[in-house]
């Protein structure tokens, strides 16, 4: 198996994985699958009740594999490009080439497409015929499928899920129309170039599937339905993007899990279609008993969703809203569980209640409210946007999460603290302990941005909030300095996964630089080896955080062992075990460079940086960050730093300004004018005086 291209962003074999979970996605966050799999996946559309909900298996056309029939040698290629969000297939002689694309429209979510292009290279009379081989058939052990009547040369099919997720949930419906796919096409003698596209449209009505297959003909028609999806990718990517001066297998891992990301994730001023969320494995996984069910966890709002949000904050309101949605499934789990407010679910799928199989994580890992409120959080600091919670149902998450909290905690006489008992932290080797020390924490953070929110609503909070978060049991060692993962934790114990290196970061919990180190080093040591691929990433961005070059290069390699050639899918684990496409352990990657290089850190006030470049990489350009309406652009060398105010996005922004840490000196950012000053930690933030842009 090689990979043939010298373009980071674009993954070329001659070579399929023997292992077709590795095979690459296409997806646009409605629709997602497998290249060459049989089945696809719409977002938001589940099958079965709760310890059999996953993601309905929906029959798909686009399953099409080229065959020519030729006594002369075929060269063959295997492409998935991540700047045109497309999959190529390539047989070629030296008389013609045959290519076949295969793509998720970036734009029209509701349109999967085939295309086949047959060149003649040299000039001969014979024809060319092409062989397109589908194991399609309109069945689904998800659906009740019904067929339809054709439309405009289309087959029709439509069926609702068989179970619904909850007791008197809505069963989603879908409706599909497809091209049918002929046996073979032909090149005829004397033409030099011709293409046939095969066209698959879902909707959840018959109305919107109709609108939706019209409107991909025509663009079949006007030529423009493979040129306006490579267009829609193109933007994406205009606004955002990580270019590294260093080695090729971490240009092609940001590539990669950039692509991966992205296309898990709606257009951007998407109104198509309502976003139900992002789990581990993405769209293309997550069928019965694998991949964890396509559920979503704090996967996506403690691991992807910070990469999303400092480009995209748009986008990032697309998750939360995810979760205001299934606020009032989270308020009936804590009554369940007796409590107050909303205790979101462990698994999640479309209502909010808890899909967990296992009851143990859904009763037990309560950390996931904190998860949720501190992306709130991180959202308001990074956008100022009140009117999100004000008016869009944010606040009423905030709150209803505070709420869970102050029921919660219990107050311990002895020791004069609130005590929150019986829980599972993310280390999941561990249950029932007394004070995790990262549940605690998030919990602390999530009443005390509740209580700040509602000043700045003019909300009168209750006392017992802020009593609660200036009281909370913070577990801290004394004589060892450092913090123990929860109450009685014995020194040495083994760990399943990052759990109390998160305090440094993303929560930037106030510690020194000392205990900082002590803990990275007492989890380093006993973190399990095979665990899930994110733990990695967030030890490196503490070494890098501590200036410890080695230490967090040491880090970074152990993610590669989780890349899956040649398409650069990860897995869960590096034997290769576990979830698949795992958005999880690619967002912590990216989350080492966008956070851990660069040193951004979101605060109440400002946009932090305090950058360190390991020995390899000898520049790093970021562009597209947002902060308070403005876009910026980052180039990071040795030795300085340029900062240029490239676009103002929205009409609520900020006049910015940098801050170095050192000097003192302030720098206005005007549009268009780069500000160079040397290598160093700096802040973004506003200007104090409102200055003409």
């Amino acid at each position: 198996m090689s990979n043939i291209s010298d373009d980071p962003a674009v993954f070329t074999t001659d070579t399929l994985p023997s292992d077709p979970r590795f095979m690459a996605t296409v997806a646009n966050g409605y629709l997602g699958t497998k290249i060459y799999d049989k089945i696809l996946h719409v977002n938001g559309v589940y099958n079965g009740g709760v310890g059999d909900c996953h993601r309905a298996d929906v029959p798909s056309p686009v399953n099409v594999r080229l065959n020519i029939h030729s006594e002369k040698e075929l060269k063959q290629r295997f492409t998935l490009n991540t700047r045109t969000g497309t999959f190529t297939h390539t047989l070629s002689s030296d008389d013609y080439l045959v290519t076949q694309y295969i793509f998720a429209h970036r734009s029209l979510v509701n349109l999967l497409a085939i295309e086949v292009l047959i060149e003649r290279l040299v000039s001969t009379d014979e024809p060319i015929t092409v062989q397109l081989q589908s194991s399609f058939r309109p069945a689904s052990q998800d659906l009740d499928l019904k067929v339809g009547p054709e439309f405009q040369g289309g087959m029709y099919i439509f069926g609702k899920t068989l179970v619904p997720e909850v007791k008197g949930a809505p069963q989603p419906i879908i409706h599909m129309i497809w091209t049918p796919v002929p046996e073979t096409v032909t090149l005829p003698a004397g033409e030099q170039k011709k293409s046939w596209m095969l066209l698959t449209a879902l909707a959840e009505s018959e109305e919107d599937v109709k609108v939706r297959y019209s409107e991909g003909m025509s663009k079949i028609e006007s030529g423009q339905l493979r040129s306006s999806h490579e267009d829609a990718w193109a933007k994406f990517w205009q606004g955002s993007y990580i270019k590294v001066k260093g080695p090729a297998q971490l240009s092609q891992a940001v590539h990669g899990c950039m692509y991966y990301l992205l296309s898990s994730l709606p257009p951007l001023q998407s109104e198509d279609f309502l976003f139900n969320g992002i789990s581990p494995g993405g769209l293309a996984n997550g069928k019965r008993g694998e991949d964890y069910w396509g559920h979503v966890f704090w996967d996506q709002d403690t691991w992807m969703y910070p990469n999303v949000l400092l480009f995209y904050p748009e986008i990032g309101r697309d998750i939360l809203n995810y979760r205001i949605r299934t606020l009032n499934g989270a308020t009936q789990n804590a009554q369940k569980q007796g409590y107050k407010g909303a205790k979101f679910p462990w698994e999640s799928a479309v209502t909010g209640e808890e899909v967990c199989p296992e009851d143990i994580y859904g009763d037990q890992e309560i950390h996931i409210n904190g998860d949720i409120s501190f992306a709130f959080q991180q959202y308001f600091y990074l956008s100022q946007d009140l009117m999100f919670f004000s008016e869009k149902g944010a606040w009423d998450v905030v709150k209803a999460i505070a709420e869970y909290w102050s029921s919660r905690t219990s107050w311990n006489v002895s020791s004069q603290n609130y005590d929150i008992i019986g829980v599972m932290p993310p280390d999941e080797y561990q249950e029932g302990v007394n004070n995790s020390v990262y549940t605690n924490v998030v919990a602390k953070y999530s009443l005390q941005f509740a209580v700040d929110l509602a000043y700045q609503l003019q909300i009168e909070a209750p006392k017992e909030w802020q009593e609660i978060a200036d009281n909370i049991c913070v577990p801290f060692d004394q004589v060892k300095q450092y913090h123990p993962e929860f109450d009685g934790y014995q020194q040495g114990t083994n760990v399943k996964q990052a759990d109390v290196v998160l305090l440094g970061f993303p929560l930037s919990f106030p510690m020194s630089s000392a205990v900082r180190e002590n803990d990275l080093e007492i989890y380093e040591r006993v973190t399990d080896p095979h665990g899930p691929a994110m733990t990695w990433s967030m030890f490196a961005v503490g070494w890098l955080e501590l200036k410890r070059i080695q230490k967090a290069e040491a880090q970074l390699k152990k993610c590669y062992s989780n890349i899956q050639e040649p398409f650069k899918v990860w897995t869960e684990s590096q034997d290769g075990k576990g979830a698949v496409n795992f958005l999880t352990g690619m967002g912590g990657f990216l989350q080492a460079v966008l956070f851990g290089y660069t040193g951004f850190r979101i605060t109440k006030s400002s946009l932090n940086f305090d950058p360190l470049l390991t020995d390899d990489l000898n520049e790093l350009r970021i562009s597209g960050i947002c902060y308070i309406g403005n876009k910026l652009e980052f180039i990071f060398t040795k030795d300085t730093i340029t900062v240029t105010l490239t676009t103002i996005w929205s009409s609520q922004y900020s006049v910015l300004e940098v801050a170095l840490k050192d000097s003192g000196q302030h720098f206005l950012l005007q549009k268009g004018q780069p500000v160079s000053f040397p290598f160093g930690a700096g802040q973004i933030q506003k200007r104090a005086t409102c200055w003409p842009l």
